[in-house]
Parts: C-alpha cells; structure tokens; sequence
C-alpha cells in the first residue's frame, strides 16, 4: 500500500470510529446514548489501535500531524514526507467524520441539542478559558509524542517490552490521557481528528438546529498539538539521545 494513501485510511477508520464513539454516546436515540466519558475514551483508544492496525505495516501509522512532525523533529521520519502525510491524514479525518454522518443521519436529525451534534464531530472546551486550553492541549500532546518516542528506545524494545506489542501501547496511552487529562478539552491531540471533522461538520447538511463550528476556538486543538510535539521532539533529543 502506498504510505500517503496508508495514512489517509488508518486516519479515516481512527475518525470514524472516534467520531463514531462520540455520536454512538451523545446523539438522541441511540441504543448507547448517556453512556458517558469512559466509553468515549476507551472507544478512541481502540479507534487508534484500529487505525494503526490498518496503516502500521505500510507508513508507520502517524494518523496525526503532530506525530509526524514530533518523529521529523526527533530525526525519524524524512522532512521530504511530512507535507503529503499531513495532507493524507487531514483528508482522511474529513473522510471518517463523513462517514459518522451518514451512519447515524437519522439521529443528527432527531438530535435537538446543536453543541451534541457539534460534539460528535470536535472538542470545545469545558471552561472557556483561552491559555488554559491551549496549555491543555499543549500537555496532552507533548505526552503523547514523548511516550511515542520513548516507545522506539531501546530499553522499551525488547522480545517482551512494550515496543514489541505493535499497536497497544499506543491504544493504551490513548486511554490514559483521555482519562487523566481529557477532561477540560476534550483531549483532540491530533489536528486531523479534530480541524477534518470540524470542517465535515460546517459543511455537511444538518437538520436545524445546527449550531456554527466553533471556528473561534478552532485553532486551539491545532496550535496546541503542535507545540506540543515540537517540545516533545526537543526533549527527546535533549535527555535521551547521546
């Protein structure tokens, strides 16, 4: 499978079944409505191990700007590719968040809440709080990018170390920061799972009421992941590489 067109589909099976998880949870009448932050979690974490099931063997499975740009800045992954990776998983999150809609159409439409709807497709913020947010989003991704990075060291790649076990060490980090520290955004931590889907959501048609996308807080789940594999790519370099 060609790496970019790897990357858009393991993108798009982790957004369908991300977004699928926040649909399935908090649209009106469905069989699995209000069942609450431990499913959602656990249902992106195992959305993450699907996808990077699907995209593992043949691009390393990024699914994630942030990611791809974290492993660049660690030198692990070629400058010459990050473009076209960016631009594979950013498709492929618009792509899975089309997906959720049309799976559950009818639910969107008996669905009277407009922040529900908007909630299936990208975060919003607990408490609005602008810094604080970012800071949040900041954290959650230079932990994630951190961790993946220590995954590939040596002492986590032995025949019975976590770097062994492909996909769950990831799916179980996944899980743990939504957990811990998905509380007060919403834990996007990844630009394609949540600026893809925000822009599914501005454009797919929706039975009123449909409320804006939230475009005013929209650059937080981007600016914040960035930041923070870039720290994370640094800290990498500094402390464990010789």
């Amino acid at each position: 499978m060609n790496p970019y067109f790897a990357e858009f589909l393991g993108t798009a099976v982790l957004v369908l079944m991300g977004t699928g998880v926040c649909a399935c949870t908090g649209l009106s009448k469905s069989k699995g409505q209000g069942a609450g932050w431990l499913t959602i979690t656990l249902g992106w974490g195992l959305a993450v191990m699907c996808g990077v099931f699907v995209a593992g063997p043949y691009s390393g499975a990024h699914l994630n700007p942030a990611v791809t740009l974290s492993l660049a800045l660690a030198g692990s992954f070629a400058w010459s590719m990050l473009p076209g990776y960016i631009l594979a998983q950013m498709l492929g999150g618009f792509f899975g968040a089309f997906l959720t809609w049309a799976f559950y159409k009818d639910h969107y439409d008996a669905t009277e809440d407009p922040d529900a709807k908007l909630g299936t497709f990208c975060t919003m913020p607990a408490i609005r709080n602008t810094w604080r947010n970012l800071f949040c989003e900041f954290i959650g991704t230079w932990l994630l990018c951190f961790c993946i990075l220590m995954f590939s060291t040596e002492g986590n790649t032995p025949e019975v170390g976590m770097g062994s076990i492909g996909a769950v060490p990831v799916t179980l980090l996944i899980m743990a920061i939504g957990m811990s520290l998905g509380g007060a955004t919403g834990y996007a931590i990844n630009p394609a799972r949540d600026l893809s889907p925000r822009i599914a959501h501005a454009i797919l048609p929706m039975k009123s009421p449909k409320r804006d996308s939230g475009w005013n807080y929209s650059w937080i789940p981007v600016a914040g992941p960035m930041l923070g594999a870039a720290f994370a790519a640094i800290c990498f370099v500094g402390i464990c590489l010789p």
